[in-house]
């Protein structure tokens, strides 16, 4: 190892354990381009000690890297120096863009090892101090990103910030370079100290005001339905009606909540919602944000007609997609929506499983190309030729039905869509209709496999609490709406993972890797896990599932739970920052605040507790001044305000022997749109231990030992169903009612 230029040399006990380090991963090849005539790196630093994939990518960088601690910033104490902090994820593009041009600068490394402490955060794993600190770029920039790179004092407080930045002045088109930026801020840190902490003062404040989730200058009151209506009006305003989503661009799927739509259709049956939600399904589905050949979604389109993705995966973004065209299937009837919702999972098992039952994180936008550069895409995209290699004698189907052109859409490469009929198709190539569907699904195995020997894009291997709680509300869903039982097998692999590997003596975790749990859980890592485990329940009959629910809130209750309402981000026992945020606006990835406020509202329906029901109207008092300020920023919360002003239906089937006695009657709900209730289907020999939690199922039967079916409503039930046909007569009765 050579020393990194500008730093001191690393304590011996440092050195020592990354020289140990580096011998266990001699056969690895590092991810820099300073490298000694054996390949072997010429630096190395103290993330090489971290487990976090997005952390060990800078591990080999020239810059004397420490992780988020109180290590670094008594170094900064020490040296009397300023932090920069830089926080992104594995799996960003521009994350690496940064890392490139200026990480890897000995020019710049230098410059930061002399006159900062560089700190280095992995967002994923760190809501917490990615929060804090978004909340300082975007009050100082009006936006933000990542990566996020911001300027503290050693007390760690923000003095300047922003996201990505071109290493020297004059590129990309900026004044200012990153080099020009480290040198002035230090400069002015230690020649202009009273005007840095007026600065770092100012921005703490907007901080706390920012995170605090909540208007305390009003009085708190639960949302009515007019939000709701204001809401939809919002959306529909905004709606794209060539292309769906909510027009310009970028475009993400979460920009319009489609479930919510799709709930305001049943109070409104009049009007456009439905068709919004299907237009938008419809275009997303068969533009290049979906991978056509693999069935996952992109993180998001930067066109207008999602066409042209941003190629990282998430597991998130997926998960979350499964339920939206699961419901879209209940309410519209199209099966090609369930088509879709099962080609995402099995995008999920196949490529984000990990052995033990959990799921990855991300797979990233970059890939190798074949001059040995990382390109954006290149792993996704085709030219005529690569189709022709690939395709053979179904090439010329493939090529007009994915529109591939010589032109391309990025650098002459195509970006796969299915925007053409087949029979258009059929037509062009001069195929029958059932030749030419053929030539297309042949094709797209073709291109499956071609592609599969390309390299393939970095995988972030870390697995997530919270997002494995939403991977499980999607198999678990699925498993229930669609009638495949595989599904709910997955999903119990994955909550058992979580149970066995990230819940310590009662406490969940955030994060695992290399065989190691991370930091303690946050706010979203319960929520997302206990909606995961009601879907399970739901799905499976289990009652542990049930019983995990409500451990993990009374958990949340006890150390996130704000006593006038809503749950902040980090419990009692987590490290304090600089404010407490209570998260409410829900983007890509809902708050935990909405989806812990459908929680409440569901376990009140299952177990009739009513502090449950109390909880959750706090919860929507508190987010209550900000939703009707901005009611299309908590789209999420929106559906427990949709919940919380319909009647839930309670529904019981209770077989004489086994779950799949009840399949005919699970086949009526199958076909409805009903998503405000709540579901049991238990034996007659389980259902005493059910109903000592849940007291609606007390007294209910297999009827003349055949499976027999109750539909309640605010504890009066209908009279029972003893046959499918009876059943599917009540719901639609309740239906209209």
């Amino acid at each position: 190892m050579q020393p990194l230029p500008g730093a001191e040399a690393f304590p011996a006990e440092l050195a020592a354990r990354l020289v140990v380090v580096l011998a266990g991963r001699a056969g690895e090849k590092p991810r820099t381009r300073h490298l000694a005539d054996d390949g072997s790196a010429l630096f190395c630093n103290r993330l090489l000690l971290e487990s976090s994939p997005y952390l060990r990518q800078h591990a080999h960088n020239p810059v004397n890297w420490f992780p988020w601690g109180a290590e670094a910033f008594a170094e900064a104490r020490r040296l009397g120096r300023p932090v920069l902090l830089s926080v992104g994820y594995a799996t960003c593009h521009w994350c690496h863009v940064m890392e490139e041009e200026s990480f890897e600068d000995e020019e710049i490394a230098a410059a930061l090892n002399a006159g900062y402490v560089a700190i280095k955060v992995d967002r994923e794993e760190r809501p917490d101090v990615d929060a804090i600190y978004m909340a300082a770029v975007q009050a100082q920039t009006g936006s933000g990103g990542w990566p996020m790179t911001v300027w503290l004092t050693p007390e760690r407080e923000p003095f300047w910030g922003g996201t990505y930045f071109p290493a020297r002045d004059g590129a990309r088109g900026a004044r200012l370079g990153f080099l020009t930026l480290l040198r002035a801020l230090a400069g002015s840190y230690h020649a202009e100290p009273q005007r840095v902490s007026a600065a770092a003062a100012e921005l703490v404040a907007v901080i706390k005001e920012a995170l605090a989730g909540e208007d305390r200058s009003t009085v708190p009151s639960a949302p009515g339905a007019e939000v709701l209506d204001r809401a939809a009006a919002a959306y529909q305003g905004a709606f794209d009606e060539t292309w769906g989503g909510i027009g310009g661009a970028p475009k993400f799927p979460s920009s319009l909540p489609i479930r919510f739509l799709l709930r305001h259709q049943r109070l409104h049956p009049d009007g456009p919602w439905l068709d919004m939600a299907t237009l938008t399904l419809d275009r997303m589905a068969a533009g290049g944000i979906r991978d056509q050949i693999d069935g996952g979604f992109h993180r998001y389109a930067t066109d207008a007609r999602w066409l042209v993705p941003h190629f990282e995966k998430m597991v998130y973004d997926n998960a979350l997609l499964v339920p939206v065209f699961l419901e879209a299937y209940q309410a519209s009837g199209k099966t090609a929506y369930a088509d879709i919702a099962r080609g995402v999972l099995a995008w999920m098992t196949t490529m984000m499983s990990a052995d033990d039952g959990g799921f990855y994180a991300a797979l990233d936008a970059d890939s190798l190309a074949p001059d040995g550069r990382r390109e954006e895409g290149w792993f996704y995209t085709w030219t005529p030729e690569e189709i022709d290699d690939a395709a053979g004698a179904d090439a010329p189907a493939a090529r007009d039905f994915f529109g591939v052109s010589a032109a391309g859409d990025m650098d002459g490469r195509s970006v796969l869509r299915s925007w053409r009929e087949i029979s258009d198709v059929a037509a062009s190539v001069e195929l029958p209709l059932a030749e030419a569907q053929a030539s297309i699904a042949r094709a797209r195995r073709s291109l499956l496999a071609a592609r599969a020997r390309r390299p393939a894009p970095l995988r972030d291997e870390k697995i997530l609490t919270a997002w494995n709680g939403l991977a499980i509300s999607a198999f678990a869903q699925a498993a229930l709406v669609l009638g495949e039982p595989a599904f709910a097998t997955r999903a119990e692999q994955a909550a058992a993972f979580l149970v066995a590997r990230l819940d310590s003596g009662g406490r969940l975790r955030r994060s695992f890797k290399d065989g190691q749990a991370g930091t303690l859980g946050y706010l979203s890592d319960y929520a997302f896990f206990i909606a995961g485990l009601l879907d399970l329940f739901e799905a499976t009959g289990a009652v542990g599932w049930l019983d995990h629910a409500v451990a993990l809130d009374q958990i949340l209750a006890d150390h996130f739970e704000d006593a006038s309402g809503g749950f902040f981000l980090t419990s009692d026992e987590h490290e304090a920052g600089l404010a407490r945020e209570k998260p409410a606006y829900d983007g890509a990835e809902p708050s935990g605040n909405s989806v812990e406020v459908m929680n409440l509202l569901r376990l009140h329906q299952l177990t009739l507790r009513e502090e449950y029901l109390r909880r959750a109207e706090r919860a929507l008092g508190a987010l209550g001044a900000r939703l009707s300020a901005s009611p299309a920023g908590l789209s999420e919360l929106l559906l427990a305000v949709a919940y919380l002003r319909d009647v839930p239906r309670q529904i019981a089937i209770v077989t004489p022997r086994s779950r799949d006695e009840a399949e005919p009657y699970l086949a009526s709900l199958r076909a409805l749109h009903l998503p405000h209730r709540s579901l049991v289907v238990v034996s007659e020999t389980e259902a005493p231990a059910v109903a000592a939690r849940v007291p609606w199922l007390t007294g209910k039967v297999a009827l003349r030992g055949t499976t027999t079916a109750y539909v309640c409503e605010q504890g009066v039930c209908a009279l029972p169903s003893a046959t499918p046909e009876d059943f599917a007569r009540e719901l639609l009765r309740s239906l209209r009612r």
